[in-house]
């Protein structure tokens, strides 16, 4: 860059280098922003989806475990109480595990998306 030419021809040549490189800059940004958006966007409906087809399995496998439970408990109501229970007690263990099971894993995931590069990945 150092040459014969006049100081201010230099200093305009920069300017526009430096110009040109924060606009790239931008675009990079952008574009890396548009990537991780649809990192996220995109695992966040494979799991709702997962989670969705999960609790519909649940639902049935326990409404056949009300109906398998009646004749030994002699009563369809009593069975149902039953599964009523055991579904209190999973919420009862989700809520007491929420941190180990939903948060942390859920913070980590999200800072290996936004503040890690692709190259430490």
């Amino acid at each position: 860059m150092l040459n014969n030419q006049e100081p201010a021809d230099n200093l305009q040549q920069l300017y526009d280098e430096v110009k040109q490189y924060v606009q790239l800059q931008t675009e990079y940004v952008k574009v890396e922003f548009v990537e991780k958006l649809t990192i996220l966007l995109s695992t966040l409906l494979i799991i709702g989806i997962v989670l969705i087809l999960v609790i519909a399995a649940l639902f049935y496998l326990f409404f056949s475990l009300a109906y398998a439970l009646q004749p030994v408990l002699g009563s369809l109501a009593v069975s149902f109480a039953i599964i009523s229970g055991i579904y209190v007690i999973l919420i009862v263990l989700l809520m007491a595990f929420r941190k180990k099971l939903v948060i942390n894993p859920l913070v980590r995931f999200l800072s290996n998306l936004f503040l890690k590069n692709k190259e430490d990945l």
